[in-house]
């Protein structure tokens, strides 16, 4: 059988770029490509070098250390190396603090992005990120379990600056392949096996399960469902701006105007008034109680939120105060 896997991995990172491009990006021709020397960010990272020059593209290597593992920086240093002899024009090694709440894996995840973001070659550049199709199905099923709504089932998105992810469409089989073809030898993360993290258990556990007891195709189902709820979000979050801006008068809003429309779509709008106006860690029980100062007005007191904020109703509009002040 002939192993396409290297021209798959080429053939999306380069759609990706195309479509980036169209759109206004990359104007500068300079992008980033986060790897940590792992199969995905390997294969992702020798594809960039190969299409880049057709593009008329820069790759500039960008390789976290995060420190959780002795020897580390001396990985991260053979990633860069190995970047710069695929052909990237630069490599990088970006050393971060893994601290703060909600454990090693959150922590990890902010530092991670607070770097690269950090590390830019240009304003207008774009990190590619090696995120595969079996780290979107990982996505939504996080997301189901926990509840957390259509927007954590949509899982990532392919292109949200500064953030690229071609291979979303691409299983994580694939990579592997592709770097055997290369002759590339991958890093293997200790982490990636370790069962304290959830993610671990979902690939290692969760996701064979599921594909042997609906007998294959459950990652590619899950990856397909997610780009449908994306699809179905857009067209909603673009109904909820339209009803907030009919709805919004200063720092209020009119609730006449919003009375008629669908809860669902309102209570994006709501949302997005909430967040914009600097409500933190907004919770789906607060915006529905918000929600029903419209849709189930009884007299009702206002919603406590996150900061010391309160949303209520008064005279036919919704305000956010601070009561304290």
């Amino acid at each position: 059988m002939i192993d396409d896997s290297v021209p798959v991995v080429r053939s999306a990172v380069r759609a990706l770029l195309t479509m980036a491009r169209a759109d206004g990006h990359l104007i500068s021709g300079d992008c980033g490509v986060a790897v940590s020397g792992g199969p995905d960010s390997l294969a992702l990272a020798a594809a960039a070098a190969y299409v880049a020059p057709s593009l008329d593209l820069r790759m500039h290597g960008l390789v976290v250390d995060h420190g959780l593992q002795p020897g580390s920086a001396q990985v991260a240093q053979r990633a860069a190396d190995t970047l710069l002899e695929l052909g990237l024009t630069t490599a990088k090694v970006l050393p971060v603090t893994v601290d703060g709440p909600g454990g090693m894996e959150a922590a990890a995840r902010k530092a991670r992005y607070a770097a690269l973001r950090a590390a830019l070659p240009a304003p207008d550049a774009l990190v590619l990120l090696g995120h595969t199709r079996d780290d979107q199905a990982e996505t939504v099923l996080l997301g189901l379990g926990r509840g957390s709504g259509p927007r954590s089932i949509a899982g990532m998105r392919p292109l949200d600056p500064p953030w690229a992810r071609p291979l979303l469409g691409v299983s994580r089989l694939t990579t592997v392949a592709a770097c055997a073809r290369l002759g590339l030898t991958p890093w293997t993360d200790p982490h990636n096996a370790d069962p304290r993290f959830t993610r671990v258990r979902l690939r290692t556990e969760v996701l064979p399960l599921l594909e042997d007891v609906l007998s294959g195709g459950v990652a590619e189902a899950l990856a397909r469902t997610a780009a449908q709820v994306r699809e179905d979000n857009d067209a909603l979050d673009a109904l909820a701006r339209a009803a907030l801006r009919s709805a919004q008068t200063d720092a209020a809003l009119d609730v006449a105007a919003l009375a008629d429309v669908p809860a669902a779509v309102r209570r994006r709008a709501l949302r997005c008034w909430l967040l914009a106006a600097g409500v933190r860690e907004l919770t789906d029980p607060q915006l529905r109680a918000a929600d029903e100062l419209v849709g189930r007005w009884r007299g009702q007191g206002g919603v406590w939120l996150a900061g010391g904020l309160v949303v209520r109703r008064a005279h036919g509009r919704l305000l956010l105060d601070r009561p304290d002040r």
